[in-house]
């Protein structure tokens, strides 16, 4: 837990940034950074995307994103593109977290 306030605190958008008008690419990085730590953590196990998208909604949440509105982020972004016992590759991965971004970016 305390590795994962690290990350989020490092991956944030800088000062105060509203997560909607902070530029995609802060978004679409730390996406790309968490799927790729919890992956490597979790040796991609059996239902290590769940854990996954749990983490990304946290993330969501520390920077202020209602609840409601990370998990359709995260569903829309990841729902279905990993797989158990296989880690994502590289496309997948940006795949995932350019949607990823775009969900954040389109917040009101």
């Amino acid at each position: 837990m305390e590795d994962l306030a690290e990350r989020f605190a490092e991956l944030a958008p800088p000062g105060n940034t509203a997560a909607s008008s902070a530029d995609l690419w802060y978004w679409e990085r730390a996406c790309t950074r968490l799927v790729t730590v919890v992956a490597d953590r979790t040796q991609a196990e059996s239902g290590w995307y769940g854990h996954c998208m749990q983490v990304l909604r946290w993330f969501l949440a520390y920077n202020g994103i209602d609840e409601g509105q990370a998990e359709e982020i995260v569903e829309n972004a990841v729902g279905g593109r990993f797989g158990s016992w296989i880690a994502p590759d590289v496309p997948v991965v940006g795949a995932v977290s350019s949607r990823f971004a775009r969900g954040v970016g389109g917040i009101r």
